[in-house]
């Protein structure tokens, strides 16, 4: 692993958060600016692969891993020799770290730049574990409010708690969700003050010049705002997902206001009005955040269920049910097995 802290300017940049919170929207912006390796797909070492298949110390689970991961949509999509990155993975991916590093340099040297970024929004949970692993890590780490974010999951309805029961989540039970994952990136994140930020999706959205001012000193990047404009990769140019914010007869901000009922409002801001307030956000009732305490059982219950469900699946052979299918595996890897188990 190494040690040595490479200049600001040239170290890996993480984006993070919870889901529908602008990650995908403030990835886009990264890569919009210049100067990253482009770069769309999808490398859950920490959520997915170790869980399912073991530490990457061991060498045989190490094989299972880089054979799974070379079925991938996401090998697919980085446009480098299976052959040569399967050798080298073999050879030196012993951390999740490793494996993503080795990725990413070698996206980076086929495309001639110098740095990277990547996104998964799942990774706020792994915080700690990336910044053990690459030590020069940072980590950018986009909150939006819960209140849009509970309407917009549930809205979705991808969002499936229970393993044993598929259903979507309700509209508190997205909201718990939405304070678990939240308090757990920021928990670790802020461990490493010097090299975490937070950003506010709804500034990114309605002041994108002055956020992306700051957020550039804070990655040592130039992401002038008129560059990003005229490359609009992926999301930007989506005319709902970019900035422009003033100009969208449907605003990208504060949606739940229309989209839920005042009885609504007000369940919401018992249960999350305290982060809701820590956050910056206001509440309709300010006096909301001091009843968050009064939860019933089975709220209470919940959010326990997420943090158990979740170190259960990176600390118990449980881990082994995690699905891979998200990554959309081809039936065949393009290295032979033989060269994977030599």
């Amino acid at each position: 692993m190494k040690t040595d802290i490479p200049a600001r300017s040239s170290r890996p940049v993480f984006v993070v958060g919870c889901h529908r919170s602008g990650t995908n929207l403030l990835y886009d912006t990264l890569l919009s600016a210049g100067g990253f390796a482009i770069y769309r797909g999808y490398l859950p070492i920490y959520k997915m692969l170790v869980p399912k298949f073991g530490s990457l110390r061991d060498r045989d689970n190490r094989a299972k891993i880089v054979n799974t991961w070379l079925r991938s949509k996401g090998y697919r999509r980085s446009g480098l020799d299976a052959a040569s990155l399967a050798v080298k993975l073999l050879a030196d991916a012993k951390t999740g770290g490793a494996f993503m590093r080795i990725v990413m340099e070698q996206i980076c040297a086929a495309q001639g730049v110098s740095r990277w970024a990547l996104y998964d929004a799942d990774n706020v949970l792994y915080i700690s574990r990336i910044k053990r692993d690459i030590p020069e890590a940072l980590f950018v780490h986009i909150i939006r409010d819960g209140r849009d974010i509970a309407n917009s999951l549930r809205k979705m309805g991808e969002f499936t708690p229970f393993f044993w029961n598929r259903r979507p989540g309700s509209l508190i039970e997205t909201a718990l969700y939405w304070e678990w994952i939240v308090r757990k990136g920021r928990e670790q994140g802020l461990k490493f003050p010097a090299d975490y930020i937070e950003l506010r999706y709804e500034e990114l959205v309605t002041e994108p010049q002055n956020t992306l001012r700051h957020l550039g000193e804070f990655i040592d990047h130039d992401l002038d705002f008129d560059r990003i404009q005229s490359n609009a990769l992926g999301s930007l140019s989506c005319t709902n997902s970019s900035f422009r914010g003033e100009q969208n007869s449907e605003r990208p901000v504060n949606r739940w206001k229309q989209a839920l009922s005042s009885q609504q409002i007000a369940e919401l801001e018992r249960l999350i009005g305290l982060l809701l307030d820590e956050l910056g956000y206001q509440l309709t009732a300010p006096s909301a955040k001091s009843k968050a305490p009064g939860r019933t059982l089975n709220q209470r219950l919940y959010t326990r269920f997420l943090e158990a469900k979740w170190w259960a699946k990176i600390n118990t052979p449980l881990g082994k049910l995690t699905s891979v299918a998200p990554l959309e595996l081809d039936k065949v890897s393009p290295v032979p097995s033989n060269h994977l188990t030599a």
